[in-house]
């Protein structure tokens, strides 16, 4: 048997163990890592019970939640499956996909933008008004921006204060930065289910978290209780960073990017 382990098997197990590890990350992240654990130890269980003990009456029960198992599966983790398949798509391996089905290049943040809206973060937690910014990154989020208000304006400091001010109809809703344009605002994204928020962060970090968790994007949160920004990338909280962090952070992602 060891004869015929040669380095297809071993290139086999690699993948299977870096597809294991990369579904385990996307389930942690959303809260349901204990389920993930029950499923891998059944099918520990599994293998050992029908292939090296050959129980067949015991093998034969496993074998039909196994048959039925995959349908469910599919039910329990849709979520976490197509987060998985936007994090593949979205891997810079398979970046040159899409510059070939859509050749046209997104525009980052450029610096006089980024100052404008480091500015008008610093201006709403001075005055201790909520806010949520999503910066769109390699997934497109199209699907988000058709919940809220499609606006497509330049962005500057006046107009962020003023879609976030409490009068107004979309203060309640994100905002969608796409390049140097302001998407959508009054949007609706999905709410993290993690159990590891901390109980002080209200919906606003609940979805920021939602929605770095299911996409790529970026997220800076206003608190309208504590007045404070806080930053989200790749389903993280970086809470109460000074407006000069926040500047730090978006300009070295952009740099990041750019490599």
């Amino acid at each position: 048997m060891l004869n015929d382990f040669g380095i297809q098997d071993i290139i086999d197990i690699i993948l299977v163990a870096i597809v294991m590890y990369q579904l385990y990350r996307i389930v942690s992240k959303s809260g349901t890592g204990a389920i993930f654990n029950g499923v891998l130890a059944f099918m520990i269980i599994w293998i050992l019970v029908s292939q090296v003990l050959q129980m067949r009456l015991m093998g034969a029960i496993l074998d039909k939640f196994v048959d039925i198992g995959l349908i469910v599966l599919i039910i329990i983790f849709q979520d976490e499956i197509r987060r998985f398949l936007m994090t593949l798509g979205s891997n810079r391996t398979f970046r040159f996909l899409s510059r070939i089905f859509s050749p046209k290049e997104r525009k980052d943040l450029s610096d006089p933008v980024i100052t404008s809206l480091v500015l008008a973060c610093m201006n709403m937690a001075k005055t201790y008004t909520g806010a949520l910014i999503v910066i769109e990154q390699e997934i497109k989020l199209g699907h988000y921006s058709e919940t809220g208000e499609v606006l497509d304006a330049d962005i500057s400091t006046r107009l962020i204060e003023n879609i976030f001010f409490k009068n107004t109809p979309l203060h309640d809703g994100a905002m969608i930065l796409s390049g140097n344009r302001i998407k959508a605002a009054g949007c609706i994204l999905p709410i993290s289910q993690s159990q590891d928020i901390p109980k002080s962060f209200g919906l606003r970090h609940r979805a920021a978290l939602g929605i770095s968790q299911e996409t790529d994007a970026k997220a800076i949160i206003i608190s309208e209780e504590r007045g404070k920004i806080s930053f989200v990338d790749d389903g993280r909280i970086q809470a109460n960073i000074t407006p000069e962090k926040l500047q730090e952070l978006l300009t070295e992602t952009i740099r990041i990017k750019k490599k």
